[in-house]
């Protein structure tokens, strides 16, 4: 056999495994010594390969699709700078526990630090963010050797999956030639289990459900906390049945998907603006399930509740405790674990208490209501979308100033769209790429919240929409620069606040959309976006639904939201 005959015989067996283990997503980019994987990844039954012009788009493709799916997604790239294209999408899923398989082709090792072309250090390339690294190395298609491959790619997908899930990198170097000169021979040197199960099977033994018992003890005044969690569609009704069974408030972020039922506490991040309320408020116990919300003032809040007793329910064990106030971990499955607390903690909170929270969250959403008027502000925006999508819809939020509006904003809803978000790292590369992934997941329509520097910052994603025929709606919110950082102080620098952090841009979107084939129109009100996402939904194409706001007057209608509420409070 040939060099190339052996490469492509154990890619073969590679990828098939992969398919088996029950990925059926892969990502690719254009390149010369990736054309081994490519080629074997676009051939395998059972997987679609999704082609991206660039690695950076291709990675956060795959992300938003994994992390929809909770399947692993394969993304593969060529050599040199192309797989340092994949450290940002490769940090996010590890900061955010999605599963990745990483495979970056290589020059074999022959040809490293002797001056050959598009060479680079790829090993361990992304440091601690992959959870599992590999140098495949070059080999014959012995039977063996194949094998190796087979189990290789098992305890990839395994890897990837399991404990905290996340990336696992897979560094093959390629020697020429990259191409066959014929067809690829029938016979495998190790064909795979007969009855086309994994080579390695890894059946999944869930955890006792519920628990036996856990040691947590009611307490009257009882809060409980909801942040992203994004692999269990499920745990958020879990959650919001599990509090309102209790009696306890519950503060729950769009991400976590609890934020329903009658003991949902949707405005606390105005609500915890006052300084008085929040003294009064602080409770005895706090369960915390999933990450961290993004709001400041519950984070301020739950750093200075002094002896309240708080515990993080997480299946993993992560830690999520920067101002070290974290009293418990039960690493266990949350679901498991609210199901062995109900029969102690059903109708364990105060009734009193309870009720206390949802006057000041009734009063907060009056003042919000009053102050924000009809004009489509950028809250209003937030609030509209989550009240407006159906149930089978994707909300997939930027990371900067929309996801901070959607927790404030947004109503407690039942049935409310899935919300999605790149909080891991927190950053807005990727956003639309991400997004686009989502939508290949093809569960019901996705709709983008973005603001303009993010959708500016990942334009070039929407070459992949347009060339996979995705359908995407992007409601752009456009300020014309970083309208988050006029919260900062450093917003009183003046010119240079402006052009160095600000960042104004002056794009004209409607002709960003014309390029990339996409339907652009122009909201200036709540009617307005609602006719607009009925049209855009189920529509086939992207369409931009654009809003233009000011980011001083944004600054100053948030400012007057917050005194409205302290006022209502008050008078309440």
């Amino acid at each position: 056999m040939t060099a190339a005959t052996d490469t492509y015989l154990l890619l073969r067996a590679f990828c098939e495994e992969l398919a088996r283990c029950g990925v059926t997503d892969a990502c690719t980019s254009p390149g010369s010594r990736s054309t081994p994987l490519v080629l074997s990844l676009a051939r395998t039954p059972g997987l679609r390969a999704w082609s991206h012009v660039d690695e950076r788009v291709a990675g956060f493709f795959a992300l938003g699709l994994a992390k929809r799916t909770g399947r692993p997604v394969a993304v593969a790239c060529t050599s040199g700078t192309a797989a340092a294209e994949l450290v940002p999408a490769v940090i996010e899923a590890a900061q955010a526990r999605v599963p990745l398989i990483v495979l970056t082709a290589d020059r074999p090792p022959e040809l490293r630090d002797v001056g050959a072309g598009q060479t680079i250090d790829q090993l361990k390339l992304y440091g601690g963010a992959a959870k599992w690294f590999v140098e495949v190395g070059t080999h014959e298609a012995t039977p063996a050797r194949v094998r190796w491959l087979r189990a290789l790619a098992c305890r990839t997908v395994w890897t990837a999956l399991d404990g905290r899930p996340g990336p696992v990198h897979l560094n093959w170097p390629l020697r020429e030639p990259l191409v066959l000169d014929g067809p690829l021979p029938d016979e495998d040197p190790c064909p795979g289990r007969a009855d086309g199960r994994p080579w390695v099977a890894h059946p999944v033994v869930p955890a006792p459900d519920p628990l036996p018992h856990v040691p947590l003890a009611p307490a009257p005044r009882t809060v409980v906390v909801a942040g992203r969690d994004e692999r269990d569609p499920a745990l958020g009704e879990a959650v919001a049945a599990f509090a309102a069974a209790a009696r306890y408030p519950l503060l729950a972020d769009p991400l976590s998907g609890a934020r329903r039922g009658p003991a949902a506490v949707a405005h606390y991040d105005a609500l915890l603006r006052d300084e008085r309320l929040a003294a009064e408020l602080r409770p005895e116990l706090v369960l915390r399930i999933g990450d961290l919300p993004t709001s400041k003032p519950l984070r301020a809040w739950l750093a200075g509740l002094g002896e309240a007793e708080q515990v993080t329910l997480d299946a993993e064990g992560a830690w999520h405790d920067p101002d070290g106030v974290v009293s418990a971990r039960i690493a266990a499955s949350p679901r498991a674990t609210l199901a062995a607390l109900m029969p102690e903690h059903r109708d364990g909170g105060d009734p009193a208490w309870l009720e206390r929270w949802r006057g000041a969250d009734r009063a907060a959403a009056g003042a919000i209501a009053a102050t924000l008027g009809d004009e489509l502000s950028e809250p209003r925006v937030a609030a509209e979308l989550v009240d407006a999508l159906p149930a089978e819809a994707t909300l997939f939020t930027a990371a900067s100033m929309p996801i901070r509006d959607l927790e404030t904003f947004a109503a407690a809803r039942d049935g409310a769209p899935r919300v999605l978000s790149n909080r891991g790292a927190n950053g807005i590369d990727g956003t639309v790429a991400a997004a686009l992934g989502a939508t290949a997941a093809g569960d019901g329509p996705v709709v983008l919240h973005v603001g303009d520097v993010a959708l500016a910052y990942d334009l070039t994603a929407l070459l992949s929409a347009r060339r996979l025929g995705l359908e995407l709606t992007i409601v752009l919110v456009n300020n014309d620069g970083g309208g988050i950082f006029h919260f900062l102080p450093v917003a009183r620098e003046g010119a240079d606040f402006e052009q160095h952090v600000a960042t104004p841009h002056g794009l004209d979107f409607a002709q960003a959309a014309a390029l990339f084939g996409a339907r652009h129109a122009l909201v200036a009100d709540a009617g307005a976006l609602r006719a607009e996402l009925g049209r855009a939904l189920g529509s086939g194409g992207v369409t931009i639904l654009e809003v233009r706001t000011d980011r001083g007057a944004n600054v100053a209608l948030h400012r007057r939201v917050w005194d409205a509420v302290r006022a209502a409070l008050a008078d309440a």
